[in-house]
């Protein structure tokens, strides 16, 4: 067996989908092939075995001291991508495992069992600390095999709560450590329910509604306090074209454009500097910018048209700007992806208050669902351009929707959020504590 075929393999096997690709090539590499006959031990209770064993081929049992009703035997029946020894280490079996079948076995031995916990889910040879603060906001500790914890660093944004864009990012990334590695997520569909806690972790509990030979479901709960704050469902789709299988049908009628390049518009901090001596802005506006501590993002933005409005300035329902995180990215796609889901909410809703805005006008606006396609490959560390519209408004819902495009002017990522969207109210100082609704 070649070594792209163990790699396609330890993709499926629940245990490792959470591992980056970078640790599945590892163990690939130190695995040892192993063959039994029918009738053969692989393991025997109070032994010791040789690691942690995968099965390639054929049928297993556990036997022996487990005590197995009748019509539970089946949970104990051993098939392809199933696995027993993880975490015993060194210690002794609990039970035997007897071939049913002809059985062939990935057996990952001991001394290389510390390949099963690299320091981050994206990349097992880069410290985190080298890792841009992005990278660190979408990485997860995984608690079970669909199970992970995300948290809210202190330097990530959270604009008086969780983000939204990192509910998106942390959900789609447990969703993407447990499907196999050739499987990219190609579109979700998220709904925020309940204002989220930074101060306290989210966890994520994962549902594999559907693993097919070319797409799977996964489906995300993030949960505080026991309540469900944000739910999300994603499809992923195998990469026909590197599994060499499939080319399928291509066209490209989006165009982008005409806006100038990244490298000739002002950065958000050269921006606010500039706008903090501009005299054609209101000059209790720039006091007010100049006292507010200025908390850089991310996420590196150029907006196409930078101009002198502010956010009490009527101004047309639209937006482009480029993006692309900071720092250099590990090379995972779902990383990548996870990014681009991650910044799509930084400045979208808005937009859909351009043509309300007014002197005076205090507003709220929180995201309500949210939908992303993937077109195509795509760097999220490089340039991407986010063009912005919003077709409608009504009964306090903004609509918007986008196109994210490469520099070669490909169509990489459609998108649409609604919001709600309204006038601010005076807080009650009453209010209760606890789970508080985005309504």
């Amino acid at each position: 067996m070649d070594t792209e075929s163990v790699i396609e393999f330890l993709g499926c096997v629940p245990l490792l989908q959470r591992l980056p690709s970078s640790s599945l090539r590892k163990i690939a590499e130190v695995v040892v092939t192993k063959h039994y006959d029918r009738g053969e031990f692989v393991v025997h209770e109070g032994g010791l075995g040789d690691g942690i064993y995968f099965i390639w081929e054929g049928e297993a049992e556990v036997v022996g001291s487990v005590t197995v009703e009748e019509e539970s035997r089946l949970e104990f029946q051993l098939k392809r991508y199933d696995y027993f020894g993880h975490g015993i280490g060194a210690s002794v079996q609990q039970a035997n495992v007897i071939a049913l079948s002809k059985l062939t076995c990935l057996v990952l031995p001991h001394e290389h069992c510390s390949l099963l916990q690299p320091i981050s889910i994206w990349n097992a040879d880069k410290a985190l600390e080298a890792c841009p603060l992005v990278e660190l906001i979408l990485h997860l500790e995984p608690i079970e095999v669909n199970i992970f914890k995300g948290i809210t660093l202190p330097e990530a944004p959270k604009f008086g709560k969780v983000f939204g864009g990192q509910l998106l990012g942390q959900a789609l990334a447990a969703a993407s450590k447990t499907v196999d590695c050739l499987k990219i997520v190609h579109s979700l569909h998220a709904y925020f329910l309940l204002v989220g806690d930074f101060n306290m972790p989210i966890i994520y509990e994962v549902c594999r509604i559907r693993d097919g030979k070319s797409f799977a479901t996964r489906r995300v709960d993030a949960i505080q306090k026991g309540n469900v704050i944000f739910t999300l469902l994603a499809s992923f789709q195998a990469n026909l074209i590197l599994q060499k299988e499939e080319e399928g049908f291509d066209h490209l009628v989006a165009t982008m454009p005409a806006v100038p390049s990244p490298e000739m518009l002002l950065s958000l901090e050269e921006l606010r500097d500039r706008r903090l001596t501009d005299p054609r802005l209101p000059r209790t506006y720039r006091n007010k910018v100049a006292a507010k501590a200025f908390i850089p993002w991310p996420i590196e933005i150029r907006f196409c048209e930078p101009n002198n409005s502010t956010n009490q300035t009527k101004s047309p329902p639209s937006l482009r700007y480029w993006f692309r995180a900071k720092g250099k990215l590990s090379d995972e796609q779902a990383l990548h992806r996870c990014v681009v889901a991650y910044a799509s909410d930084l400045i979208f809703l808005s937009v859909s208050l351009n043509p309300h805005r007014r002197k005076g006008l205090k507003t709220t606006s929180v995201s309500l669902d949210h939908s992303v396609w993937f077109h195509r490959p795509l760097r999220a560390d490089d340039w991407l351009l986010f063009v912005i519209t919003s077709p409608a408004a009504y009964n306090a819902r903004g609509f918007c929707a986008a196109q994210m495009f490469n520099r070669k002017g490909e169509l990489v990522v459609s998108l649409t959020q609604e919001g709600l969207i309204r006038e601010a109210k005076n807080k009650n100082p009453n209010a209760g504590v606890g789970a508080v609704s985005k309504l």
